[in-house]
């Protein structure tokens, strides 16, 4: 849905930069929730306030609680027939294929130094390989990120003294 809400918002109406996106798409990303859905409506409340906020939400899970709701009723008679079970793979590989294209887009965007090479690798592996929780990282990267800012400066200000 980012690439997709990415495309829409910031190429085809013009509404919001590619760099507001990165942000909503950080601040949807540390709320509870899909971040589809959190992502739509931090750009309906942006372009439309409340009322915006409420369309944008509801226009992003109406139509997907629609095709699961009817996709549910008749799932339980086909899980087991061999073209629904490759249909279901395919779904999968262009989810994941979705994914990456918005990773990538907020990789292309984002401004890269060593420091930010350092803690994307940090993040890897404390995810990946020693399974922390991914909530509690996110939270210490967005402490961070708030910290980060107050520790340069009192290292300039040492500097300078």
């Amino acid at each position: 849905m980012i690439p997709l809400i990415q495309r829409e918002v910031c190429e085809n109406k013009k509404w919001m930069k590619e760099q507001d996106i990165l942000e909503i798409v950080a601040i949807a990303e540390s709320t509870p929730g899909p971040i589809a859905i959190n992502a739509a409506t931090f750009v309906g409340s942006r372009t439309g306030g409340s009322v915006g906020a409420a369309l944008a939400t509801l226009g992003v899970v109406l139509p997907s609680f629609l095709i699961i709701s009817l996709i549910s009723l008749v799932l339980t008679e086909f899980q087991s027939v061999r073209a629904v079970q490759y249909a279901f793979m395919g779904i999968r590989a262009a989810v994941l294929a979705l994914i990456l294209k918005a990773l990538w887009m907020m990789f292309k965007a984002s401004k890269k130094n060593g420091f930010s090479y350092f803690i994307m690798a940090a993040v890897l592996v404390l995810t990946a390989f020693v399974k922390a929780d991914a909530v509690f990282v996110i939270i210490g990267c967005g402490l961070f990120g708030l910290l980060w800012p107050l520790l340069i400066r009192k290292g300039h200000s040492d500097d300078t003294a």
